[in-house]
């Protein structure tokens, strides 16, 4: 008997330790206020209702539904298995966007890392640090607007090959498919200087299979698609990492004509390693590529759909067309004129955003509206409290560009490219490039949907479920 507790004892008191240091640490967690909200199943909490919501083509619901249980201001909840205060409306945007690195820092979820391992140097000490510096150094050199004044040229005449090539051989169009090709085209020509069409529709594909691994669950098994994704991520480092060599090897032989004015040239410049280089450039090639697909693709379909819409973006655009002379390509001037267009553009994101939104790690304890936001646990801002709540956009379903004439909406509540230190540095880019899009679109076809009613589904961003299927009718015939 003795034996038998000699040999229990140890197993004993590790046991009576562990639950004294749980009793402990919940007696101090339950201290704290926390958001109101729920934590949702074990492990998985409350991400399968997230993704049914968006299944159903209305993932606003999700958090709309919270905020009127808990609280407007924040709540809590359980994605991608982390504890996650959103903060909602246009407070809480305000309040992310305007206190970093004060409160919160960068996060990335730990199955993207798998995919997304492009653009930062996680190998130096503070990634947080270094992806403030890219931004505050390249990027605006890159993207100031008397750079972005030369682009404009470009993006005309690879919207004009594009839609000639693409488009005007056939009576209708899966737009989704075709404006990815075109962003990835553009991105391609822009960014390294890479205009063989058959060398970009290689580097295409396996591009195209990690972008869409992105918003499929993280299950890293044979033959499901974040596996895919894993394997095609590095098909693109490969493919972008002799890109890269290629370029340093023409600069060495000869310089004066190698080093071109793009942007790989000027990491090249620089001291970073060719790896760090094609990581740069990938980053750059993802962080436009699937919101410039997605914003082309809803706009030509809200276009298609509303045929008033499409007058008056029609005659906006053939006042500028008619005041060309031939073969004279766009210029600033000429986008600056595409007032109602832009307009069309951001009710467009406003109802189909782009992207959701993001995340952040808290970096410390703070409070905000009277409740405690613990040390590591995440934040989550989301255009989904704001862009169809119809507290800031009254009949939030209905597809009216005139909220974004005068002095359009409220401040925060229309956030397609995020806010403060990290919002969208491409989105004057992001803007040129649409607008270029959508001018030689409408001067070109008149344009209907083939199923007004297509399913919109989402996951990282809204897609419909058929590629949206347009109906051209060439002008002029």
């Amino acid at each position: 008997m003795d034996r038998i507790f000699l040999d229990l004892a140890p197993l004993t008191i590790v046991t009576l330790v562990f639950f004294f240091f749980a009793f402990f640490f919940l007696s101090k967690r339950n201290k704290i206020n926390l958001p109101a909200g729920s934590a949702g199943w074990p492990i998985i909490g409350e991400m399968w209702e997230y993704l049914k919501a968006g299944r159903r083509g209305a993932p606003h619901s999700f958090f709309l539904k919270r905020m009127a249980s808990y609280s407007p201001a924040v709540f809590r909840t359980k994605l991608i298995g982390q504890d996650m205060a959103v903060f909602c409306g246009p407070a809480g945007n305000k309040f992310l966007f305007t206190n970093e690195p004060k409160y919160v820092g960068l996060w990335l979820p730990k199955h993207l890392q798998k995919v997304v391992i492009f653009a930062i140097d996680s190998s130096k000490e503070s990634v947080e640090k270094e992806a403030m510096e890219l931004r505050s150094n390249l990027l605006p050199e890159f993207l100031r607007p008397e750079a972005l004044k030369e682009y404009i040229p470009l993006m005309d005449a690879i919207a004009k090959d594009h839609l000639e090539e693409h488009w005007a051989p056939y009576k209708e169009v899966k737009v989704l498919l075709l404006s990815k090709a075109y962003s990835y085209t553009f991105g391609c020509n822009l960014l390294i200087s890479l205009t063989d069409p058959k060398q970009i529709a290689r580097m295409h594909g396996p591009f195209k299979e990690m972008v869409t691994g992105l918003s499929s669950l993280p299950i890293n098994f044979p033959g499901t698609p974040f596996n895919r994704a894993v394997k095609a991520s590095r098909i693109v480092g490969a493919d972008m990492m002799a890109v890269v060599k290629q370029r340093r090897r023409e600069i060495k032989e000869n310089p004066e004509t190698a080093n071109r004015t793009d942007i790989l040239g000027k990491l090249l410049d620089g001291s970073e390693d060719d790896g760090m280089v094609s990581k740069r450039i990938i980053g750059f090639l993802l962080g436009s590529y699937h919101t410039l697909s997605t914003a082309i693709t809803f706009t030509i379909s809200h276009i298609a759909e509303y045929p008033h819409v499409y007058e008056r973006v029609f005659q906006e655009q053939m006042e500028i067309a008619k005041s060309k002379a031939a073969g004279e390509a766009l210029n600033w001037q000429d986008i600056q004129k595409m007032k109602y267009s832009w307009c069309v553009v951001c009710e467009s994101m406003r109802l189909m955003p782009p992207s959701k939104g993001s995340f952040r790690q808290a970096i410390t304890d703070f409070t905000y509206e009277g409740v405690t936001i613990p040390k590591g646990w995440k934040t989550h801002w989301t255009v989904h409290t704001t862009h169809r709540n119809p507290k800031y956009f009254p009949e939030p379903d209905k597809f009216d560009p005139s909220r974004f004439e005068g002095k359009g909406p409220a401040p925060y509540t229309f956030v397609p490219f995020g806010g403060g230190p990290r919002m969208c540095p491409g989105r004057e880019y992001a803007r040129l490039e649409i607008l270029s899009f959508i001018h030689n679109v409408v001067t070109k076809f008149k344009l209907s949907k083939v199923d007004p009613n297509e399913k919109v589904i989402y996951r990282n961003n809204p897609f419909p479920a058929n590629g949206m299927l347009i109906r051209l009718e060439p002008l002029g015939k």
